[in-house]
């Protein structure tokens, strides 16, 4: 692998950081011929000189500011703690205390272990209340009144979208959190926006032979989604996944975010035609409709011959937990999973397990990364300078952070790393251990050419 900071500390790098170009050798020879200064000292000076969202009035201190913007409130309330405790985690790991968790794995890194270019790592946090006005708020109450220079974290698609849409504009880098829409690095994508989450089509392409091969490919399915745009693109991959495999759609049908009772929404499904019902749901919502779907006898009922299956696209060890019994034996698909026995998932279930006394979520692992990441890139390109850090992450390839090899795509900042299907445990060792893994599906399985999803990055520098 090529040295990212021998390669980003070179004169062609700043350039194209700044011009979007690469200039040829011969072009840097006849600048210096004629006295002008050469372009990588031009353009280092002229990035020092043009200030970019927070950067360099609040980098210049003892110390730098990020934004943990988390649903603490609402229906994903769940995911957002166990986020706000990664995020402090990574933090203690950053400024050198506790064991360090995935420092110690993570490669290649540029992780001292003494903040960030030395500077102490401080933080602020928001509630997202899983709504994007609310979310877009706080985030800009904390880049403008505290002086975050990097915003992370929320539960939700709808919320990321948002967020990275004003990051761009603000000129802050946002390292997204738990979101799962095809949307946020597709059609919505923006050049300041990474995320490590994988989406809904990969969770298509993941868990559809798996049902065909454990419920065969003669099936009708009848959707509940949420109604915005993680849902939506769920529903989109799940079906299209399954239908290539010979699944039938008898309906979809859209419910509204934090609905709480589903009963009306799954009273028609008993007389649908369906064998099947896929929940397009998340947080508290999945736990009530996959509640309430078992208590309505469907896990029980024989439709088309078969036996009636409940499936569950997305779910997380958190909402296994709040799901209880009814999670047992349900098929879906997880970004990570703490039963993950190599080092760096290992390492960090010890750490997160000896500061808050249970095992990390997915949605824990997400954000603690997204943390690192940022951190990491900042080292790497020895500087808090934005576009700077934006060309250290993009096309960077690394390990040990608990998902095997895994490739942070450029052209769209999308994260690729194997993909893991889940079932709900029927005879769980203890409140924690409720997912089994079925399968860990290679990432080249689920990967895909970016452009299917379209949208545009946008620049490294924002229009001011």
């Amino acid at each position: 692998m090529t040295d990212r900071k021998t390669r980003l500390d070179t004169p062609l790098s700043r350039r194209s950081i700044l011009k979007g170009s690469l200039a040829s050798t011969t072009a840097l020879g006849a600048l210096s011929l004629t006295g002008v200064a050469p372009l990588h000292f031009v353009s280092q000076a002229w990035a020092e000189e043009q200030p970019i969202g927070n950067f360099p009035s609040k980098t210049s201190g003892p110390s730098i500011t990020l934004g943990f913007n988390v649903p603490q409130t609402g229906a994903y309330a769940d995911e957002g703690a166990d986020e706000l405790r990664a995020y402090q985690l990574a933090v203690k790991h950053l400024n050198g205390e506790g064991d360090g968790g995935m420092m110690n794995t993570f490669t290649p890194s540029n992780l001292t272990g003494k903040g960030i270019l030395g500077k102490k790592v401080e933080f602020v946090t928001g509630d997202t209340q899983t709504k994007s006005d609310a979310a877009r708020a706080s985030a800009k109450r904390m880049v403008e009144k505290d002086g975050a220079i990097m915003i992370t974290g929320g539960s939700s698609s709808g919320v990321a979208v948002a967020v990275q849409s004003l990051c761009q504009e603000m000129g802050i880098i946002f390292m997204a959190g738990l979101t799962h829409s095809n949307d946020t690095t597709g059609k919505d994508k923006r050049r300041y926006g990474f995320r490590h989450f994988f989406n809904a089509y990969m969770s298509g392409e993941a868990l559809a032979p798996i049902l065909a091969e454990e419920y065969g490919t003669d099936r009708v399915a009848y959707h509940l989604t949420a109604d915005y745009t993680w849902g939506w693109t769920q529903e989109e991959s799940i079906k299209n996944a399954s239908e290539a495999l010979g699944w039938k759609t008898a309906a979809a049908v859209r419910t509204p975010l934090g609905a709480g009772d589903f009963s009306q929404y799954i009273t028609p499904v008993l007389n649908s035609g369906a064998d099947v019902l896929i929940l397009n749901h998340y947080g508290k919502d999945m736990v009530n409709s996959l509640t309430q779907a078992v208590q309505f006898g469907l896990r029980d009922k024989q439709a088309n011959g078969k036996n009636f299956e409940i499936v569950v696209p997305l779910f997380s060890r958190l909402m296994a937990q709040g799901a209880g019994d009814a999670i047992k034996g349900i098929l879906g698909t997880t970004n990570w999973n703490w039963s993950l026995q190599d080092d760096a998932s290992q390492a960090f279930v010890k750490s997160f397990g000896q500061e808050y006394g249970n095992p990390p979520s997915q949605a824990a692992q997400t954000c603690y990364v997204q943390t690192l990441l940022y951190a990491n890139a900042v080292e790497t390109a020895g500087t808090f300078y934005p576009p700077e850090v934006i060309k250290a992450l993009e096309g960077f390839e690394f390990d040990g952070m608990g998902n095997g090899p895994t490739l942070y795509r450029a052209a769209d900042h999308q994260c690729f790393k194997d993909v893991l299907v889940v079932r709900g445990k029927e005879n769980p060792s203890s409140q924690f251990d409720l997912l089994e893994v079925v399968k860990i599906v290679p990432r080249k399985q689920v990967e895909y050419d970016p452009s299917i999803f379209g949208g545009e990055l946008g620049p490294y520098i924002p229009a001011s």
